[in-house]
């Protein structure tokens, strides 16, 4: 069977190794797989048509944000309205001229929205898909109303339109049976890893890394994830920090990744007196993920009490439990079911910047109780290994005509 996915992110976004992971889950059981994306640069990319481990990847327009380097960029509403409208071109053209089988969005938004409803008209009725990895109405920052409210009707409309639906968290998938879609028309599916992608990275590349940041002698926490305050408590992160760091001189905070409120954070943290600490790594290639992963004595996934944290499904738990990586983080949403039930990660009160600074603490301090989480992660990891997930994605296609 011939599949595409429509995607209004680039491949190395958190979502978009969602998909290229479903992709080549899905490739490896025979089945063609072409991603038709938008990419977050689209000038700088060499090469917009290309094979990846049998998989086809087409860039075919630019996202309605830029981002360069470690930081993103909004569009004047008129140069928003243009890319908007190229970009929605394109993604149809391509789909049209496809003929896959079958269509899956990546995300119900519109562009991708838009050109998967007028594919499926003229791929005469072939059915299209839709994942819902977050909830976007809510985790999205709009300029404008009108803007909300366009994201909200593909948000909400799409789903219904198609002829199943995938969902990354309970509370999108109970969200959807609220607005009408039938329960045998949804598949759970929660953020997986690749299996070859996620092995324990070389000693020496970390030992490598250890030195450029100056991490020699110091216990770690790692975050890895975007630097956006919208969607990740990061300002609670750096208040917990701040008050552990009291007790542990010899514990830095690793911050790896890019995003809107990266210079915000920089100028909080300059403010605070903590640079001595905490280091901003910025965006890296997702082959060099791993071994950042292996730097740290626990990773830390912020979260606040709100319905972003509720309708996410944190790839950096995941990521983090197939290297055996201890997790502190929030209890909410799916994440105590991630954890197994708080057996290889350590669940706190969400939004309590001193319950998350004493759970890091906890496991920094207690090394029986590291070890006892690592093993426990090494298991539960199994469960979350896109050649296992894949299996749900199959069953909702040939039970709703896929």
């Amino acid at each position: 069977m011939r599949i595409a996915f429509l995607l209004p992110m680039s491949l190395e976004s958190p979502s978009g190794l969602r998909y290229l992971g479903i992709a080549r889950a899905l490739s490896r059981l025979g089945h063609r797989l072409t991603l038709i994306a938008l990419h977050h640069d689209l000038a700088s990319v060499a090469s917009r048509s290309y094979e990846h481990q049998g998989i086809e990847v087409r860039y075919v327009g630019q996202m309605l944000i830029r981002k360069v380097g470690n930081r993103k960029f909004d569009y004047p509403p008129l140069s928003l309205l243009g890319v908007a409208l190229a970009s929605t071109w394109q993604m149809m053209v391509a789909t049209a001229r496809l003929q896959a089988d079958l269509v899956h969005l990546g995300k119900p938004q519109p562009v991708n929205g838009l050109a998967g409803l007028v594919g499926r008209r003229l791929l005469r009725g072939r059915p299209f898909y839709v994942d819902c990895d977050d909830y976007e109405a809510e985790s999205n920052r709009f300029a404008h109303a009108w803007m909300q409210r366009l994201a909200v009707w593909f948000e909400d409309g799409l789903p219904r339109l198609a002829a199943g639906v995938t969902t990354n968290t309970h509370f999108n998938e109970a969200r959807y049976r609220q607005l009408g879609v039938e329960p045998d028309r949804i598949a759970y599916l929660p953020n997986g890893v690749d299996r070859e992608r996620f092995v324990p990275p070389p000693s020496d590349q970390v030992e490598r890394l250890r030195i450029r940041w100056e991490l020699v002698g110091n216990r770690v926490i790692g975050y890895i994830g975007t630097l956006g305050l919208k969607t990740h408590a990061l300002d609670l992160l750096i208040e917990a920090f701040a008050r552990l760091r009291i007790d542990h001189p010899d514990v830095v905070l690793l911050l790896v990744g890019g995003g809107e409120d990266y210079d915000l954070l920089h100028r909080e943290v300059d403010r605070r007196g903590l640079q001595r600490w905490i280091r901003f790594v910025g965006r890296v290639p997702p082959y060099e993920t791993p071994a950042y992963y292996a730097l740290a004595d626990v990773m830390v996934d912020p979260v606040h009490p709100d319905l972003v944290a509720r309708a996410r499904s944190p790839l950096k738990i995941v990521e983090a439990m197939a290297l055996g990586v201890p997790v502190v983080t929030g209890d909410v949403g799916d994440r105590r079911e991630m954890l197994a039930d708080g057996k290889a990660g350590l669940l706190v009160t969400p939004g309590d910047a001193q319950a998350l600074a004493e759970g890091l603490a906890r496991v920094l301090d207690d090394p029986d109780l590291a070890r006892t989480m690592r093993e426990a992660a090494l298991v539960q990891r199994e469960q979350f290994y896109w050649d296992r997930l894949v299996d749900r994605i199959v069953q909702l296609y040939e039970r709703t005509g896929g």
